[in-house]
């Protein structure tokens, strides 16, 4: 009897469906109608409840929003939620809730759990923990212009976004959608509350936030923090070196003298501003900057966040007395302002410029107050044009001509120093270069700064233009003067201009010829990454001392007498017993500038080859080349210089030529097929004069 009932039951839902399709072929669109005029599309009477009622546009074109926000019923967090939509348990046929009854005819449960699992829970798009499983009901909004044949063909699966609660049919689709609520900064878990509590702040969608934390500092973090041109909060956990890199070297200017008045420029999240105040405490003022108010926001959540105190501010200052535990660990100072403004207002004795690109828009202000033996530290992230990828743009901003070449990244590391010294030079200052990496992703410049016009003269003395061959790739700088020789080949110490026809190099720069390291220098960064616990940059630190000494031979030492400390480092540490105003780095009356270049060319170490060579650009077809390892020995008991260089894990920075590099190769080469293969080749030859024996 149950079973005839059902029968019976399915043929009256039958018919009805049959008189419905007839009433609406002979004009009858109500039911189609109301789906179009729904804004986001109400789904049927059986899910109208359960449908996203947040923004309802009715027929006198009127937006209501004060119906609270119900997620629809194809977005579940388990596929236990899903089956709960109907009671699988009970007896007879059910219908699908996520189906029409022309699509999808009522069944029995357990063939109704395998079509809610294969057909739409197996396709959902997951979005923080939310399911949003296809949708076969008639929610999506049809056209008016499409007769009743071409809707009832037009009610495609789709799914129901948990943000904004649109309809969009492919699962691609729906992705980059929800990629683009993540780029905005818009989120289930805000969309909900702004939605809820109307009158309350939106910052509240705070709870979004991504909290990082880098050697002990904890910064908040939008959702599209890594995306520069959708986020004013930019932040690169792949600059995680460079900014160790610059905290060790302000560690090593605390230690010469203190406090300093150090400035972030371009404080984003604030994070490295964080670290220098966190770590440094009393020996640094700390000020960090940014002319994006989001970004000052940021950066004064992230104050309280890692309890330090912001100068200026009341209600710091209120809770400092509170007791010892709500006592503010450091002191910073947040400002909003142009970064070339506020550099051309205050004196400095550290200054980091790190903008989104090229930093050459901010040299000039920076070495207009920067205070005598102060350090300018510069990060350029626009490799495109210094890896020689966009030429146009490399001379725009650099005036400089290059080309690519094997040893592009310290093309590029001499091209922001001599950018650097050109700005210096400007101001009557001169730099002394204390390290310059190139790495993946940023070249990092740090230099010190030498009041005077005398200096300034010698950084301008080395900057020259630089030969290059384009056959071969050997590599010369131009000899410093102005007379104009008969032919610049003479200078290059190969012979490609005389066996190959035309014009063979080509002049390159202008660039810094001058060293790229300071040995005294990296070995106390080096002993503060130990300090601080920076072990992942420890190895790079050795190899860039290795580099600077242009040796093989790892001794490093971590005692506080350094003898390969750079001059001013010697001066400043002897002068136990100087004022206050040399503290600050300011010359004595009696002082000559003079003075600090001749102890700097009396104490300084021999200065580094420039450039390196590649192994494998060089190497021998059909010869196995040497391990590197025992490469680097061979050059050093040929009496050449050699290192390793952090440029290219392939190169080897020497002093000698391209044409003693490749003698030295093709020496310690072997041929790639093996002795019992030679010989294999040399008897078939002899036996063929003997009659073909053993062949």
């Amino acid at each position: 009897m149950l079973g005839k009932m059902a029968e019976l039951k399915e043929e009256d839902v039958g018919q009805l469906h049959q008189e419905d399709a007839d009433n609406q072929g002979n004009g009858d669109m109500k039911a189609v109608s109301g789906a179009v005029e729904e804004a986001n599309g109400q789904s049927c009477a059986r899910s109208a409840a359960s449908c996203d009622t947040v923004q309802v546009e009715g027929s006198d074109g009127q937006t209501s929003v004060n119906v609270g926000p119900e997620r629809h019923i194809s977005i579940q967090t388990t596929l236990e939620g899903l089956e709960k939509l109907v009671d699988l348990n009970g007896a007879g046929r059910k219908s699908c809730p996520l189906c029409p009854e022309e699509k999808f005819k009522a069944c029995y449960s357990h063939k109704l759990r395998r079509h809610l699992q294969n057909l739409h829970w197996k396709v959902y798009v997951e979005f923080e923990g939310q399911k949003m499983c296809i949708c076969h009901l008639p929610c999506r909004q049809l056209r008016p212009s499409l007769g009743a044949d071409q809707a009832a063909g037009r009610l495609v699966a789709h799914y129901h976004c948990v943000v904004c609660s649109v309809t969009i049919a492919r699962k691609t689709d729906m992705i980059s959608h929800l990629k683009r609520h993540i780029n905005k900064g818009e989120t289930e878990a805000s969309y909900s509350q702004n939605t809820d509590m109307l009158e309350q702040e939106p910052v509240r969608a705070g709870q979004a936030y991504e909290i990082m934390k880098e050697l002990g500092t904890n910064v908040q973090l939008l959702p599209n923090h890594s995306t520069p041109q959708k986020s004013d909060t930019y932040f690169n956990r792949k600059m995680k070196t460079n900014r160790q890199l610059v905290f060790c070297a302000l560690a090593v200017l605390a230690e010469e003298r203190s406090p300093l008045e150090c400035l972030d420029a371009f404080g984003a999240t604030g994070i490295m501003g964080l670290q220098w105040a966190k770590h440094l405490r009393g020996a640094v003022k700390v000020i960090i900057n940014d002319i994006s108010e989001p970004c000052v926001k940021m950066i004064k959540e992230n104050c309280q966040l890692n309890n330090i105190r912001m100068e200026g501010s009341r209600t710091p200052r209120a809770a400092e007395g509170q007791g010892d535990a709500d006592t503010p660990i450091a002191t910073v100072e947040v400002v909003k302002m142009d970064a070339n403004v506020i550099m051309h207002l205050r004196a400095f004795d550290y200054i980091h410029l790190d903008p989104f690109g090229t930093s050459v828009n901010y040299l000039d202000a920076a070495f207009r107050n920067v205070r005598n033996l102060g350090i300018v530290s510069v990060t350029s992230t626009d490799t495109g044009s210094l890896y020689s990828k966009s030429l146009n743009v490399t001379l725009r901003h650099y005036g400089c001509q290059i080309v690519r070449t094997e040893y592009y990244r310290e093309l590029a590391a001499r091209m922001v120093v001599a950018s650097v010294a050109r700005a210096a030079a400007r101001c009557n200052k001169g730099v002394e270069v204390l390290l310059a990496v190139a790495l993946e992703h940023f070249v990092l410049v740090v230099v010190r700064v030498l009041r005077g016009p005398t200096q300034a003269d010698e950084a301008a003395k080395r900057l020259r233009q630089l030969l290059h061959c384009q056959w071969c790739e050997e590599r010369v700088f131009l000899k410093p003067g102005s007379m104009v020789e008969d032919s610049l080949y003479r200078q290059l110490p190969c012979q490609c201009h005389g066996s190959m026809p035309g014009k063979t190099a080509v002049e390159l720069g202008p660039l810094w010829s001058g060293p790229l390291f300071n040995t005294g220098f990296l070995r106390r960064m080096l002993v503060a990454a130990v300090k601080h616990s920076m072990e992942d940059l420890q190895p790079l630190l050795k190899t860039l001392v290795c580099e600077a000494d242009c040796t093989t031979v790892k001794s490093f030492s971590v005692t506080a007498n350094q003898v390969e400390c750079g001059v001013v480092i010697k001066t400043l540490q002897k002068a136990e017993g100087a004022d206050s105003s040399d503290q600050s780095g300011k010359r004595k009356p009696g002082e000559d500038s003079g003075s600090v270049v001749k102890k700097l060319k009396t104490e300084a170490s021999l200065d580094h080859p420039p450039f390196y060579y590649s192994i494998h650009r060089h190497s021998i077809r059909g010869m196995n080349m040497p391990k590197l390892n025992k490469f680097l020995q061979y050059l050093t008991e040929a009496g050449f210089r050699v290192s390793r260089t952090h440029f290219d894990p392939t190169g080897v920075r020497t002093d000698a030529t391209l044409e003693q590099f490749k003698s030295v190769l093709t020496k310690y080469s072997a041929p790639t097929y093996s002795n019992a293969q030679s010989a294999g080749h040399s008897m078939p030859v002899a036996t063929d004069d003997a009659g073909r024996v053993g062949n």
